[in-house]
């Protein structure tokens, strides 16, 4: 599954992988009576003043909190708050490595459900706690929250909360699948109201890629999960399956696929055969993203498709067109806090996947193709998808994501969008990713 061994991964995970770095270190007395007694005294009053300075006097206008309860961590499950601290960590790098954006892992233990019907998390205690925690951070980025808790947590906070609140394994994937799809639609000559998508997999990726192909504007979208299609004659269904439930004679996912442009599977290994992908249409797209091993291995799918055009997607990073989330949160987060937006809403995270989508459609700078020497990086089936690596992500999804937010109203601070985007890409200049 990895090509490094057990003592390299732990050898480098050792002693953490985030520290607290200062910005105004202290060399003098006056620096130490500045940034504590009595000077830290006039920052105090002045947030009890006016609370919106908080923004001014405190690190909270670029800090975001990375809070898990460890119960879906990565794929490896429920293994608890303390063991997702690795996780949490690495989320937090990505972000400042990435995004430019400070994040500190907060895991939360005790959070588990009591007689409620849940799944594994009470979505009391998560929510408590998060309130509690908000005053000193920008916006909350929810991870390995298992479903369907989840999705409980992400809706109330972010109603009560003026700050970003985004549950990654939620809107992340979907996000980054969007641009794939909308760029998959481009090759085929349709567009996205033409496609027919079938899903495999109804927990929390799977249920709001859904809701991003609609809010796009897909229209002909089947569900399945491991009892089978997700239809109008189940009784089984959890309201957040129910609303996307179809009237359609079709109960299996071999049954549903035939003829289908798109595949989309956040499930298991191995759920496809290549027959079932000879049975989509001409030009079928297979977004095949099971960790570690996909719902088809692309091997076979070639060797069936072997006389057809086709798109292949996985979550792997040796394959090409990996949907990876860092290309998504970082500049979700990014563009939210710049412009301290209250809430990532449809319409920001639509911008991200349409920018993300154009990005693909452009030419690659050379030095990113030179980290990628064994794939071709020019728009077409082998390359729908832009590489976590390309630097202009930083200011053209950033840009994306704040425009949607100043133009819908959730921004909470006048910005010069002009003058924004020049901003972004003085910064991109000199910035460090290390």
């Amino acid at each position: 599954m990895s090509k490094f061994g057990r003592e390299e991964v732990l050898t480098f995970h050792k002693g953490g992988k985030v520290a607290v770095t200062l910005p105004k270190p202290l060399r003098t007395k006056d620096d130490l009576c500045l940034a504590y007694t009595p000077g830290v005294a006039l920052a105090v009053k002045e947030i009890a003043r006016d609370p919106a300075s908080v923004y001014d006097c405190t690190a909270k206008a670029n800090l975001v909190a990375v809070v898990s309860d460890g119960t879906a961590i990565l794929g490896l499950g429920d293994l608890g708050a303390t063991a997702s601290i690795p996780v949490m960590e690495g989320k937090a790098v990505l972000f400042k490595s990435f995004g430019d954006v400070d994040a500190w892992p907060v895991p939360l233990a005790h959070c588990r459900r009591d007689g409620l019907d849940t799944g594994k998390t009470d979505p009391e205690r998560v929510i408590a706690a998060v309130m509690a925690l908000a005053p000193q951070y920008g916006g909350v980025n929810l991870e390995d929250i298992a479903a369907p808790a989840c999705f409980e947590i992400e809706d109330r906070l972010d109603a009560a909360l003026d700050i970003p609140v985004f549950h990654d394994d939620q809107w992340g994937t979907a996000v980054i699948a969007l641009s794939g799809v909308m760029n998959y639609a481009a090759l085929a000559g349709k567009a996205l109201g033409d496609l027919k998508v079938v899903m495999n997999g109804a927990g929390a990726a799977g249920i709001r890629i859904c809701e991003m192909c609609k809010a796009a504007g897909v229209k002909d979208v089947t569900m399945c999960d491991s009892k089978g299609v997700i239809s109008t004659s189940r009784t089984d269904l959890n309201p957040y399956k129910a609303r996307h439930a179809v009237d359609t004679p079709a109960k299996t996912l071999q049954e549903a696929i035939r003829g289908a442009d798109v595949f989309i599977g956040v499930s298991a290994a191995n759920v496809l055969t290549g027959a079932d992908v000879q049975a989509m249409g001409e030009f079928p797209a297979i977004f095949a993203m099971a960790n570690p091993d996909p719902e088809i291995d692309p091997a076979v799918a070639a060797e069936a498709l072997k006389e057809r055009k086709f798109v292949m997607v996985t979550g792997r990073s040796d394959y090409p067109n990996q949907i990876n989330n860092v290309l998504g949160f970082p500049y979700l987060f990014r563009g939210a806090l710049d412009v301290r937006a209250k809430t990532i809403n449809k319409e920001m995270k639509v911008a991200a996947a349409y920018a993300l989508a154009a990005l693909a459609r452009q030419p690659v700078p050379e030095e990113v193709k030179t980290l990628y020497p064994n794939e071709t990086l020019e728009f077409g089936t082998g390359y729908i998808i832009p590489k976590p690596f390309d630097r202009r992500l930083f200011v053209e999804v950033s840009y994306a994501v704040a425009e949607a937010a100043v133009k819908t109203g959730v921004a909470q601070k006048p910005v010069d969008l002009a003058a924004y985007r020049a901003d972004l890409e003085r910064r991109n200049t000199t910035r460090s990713c290390s």
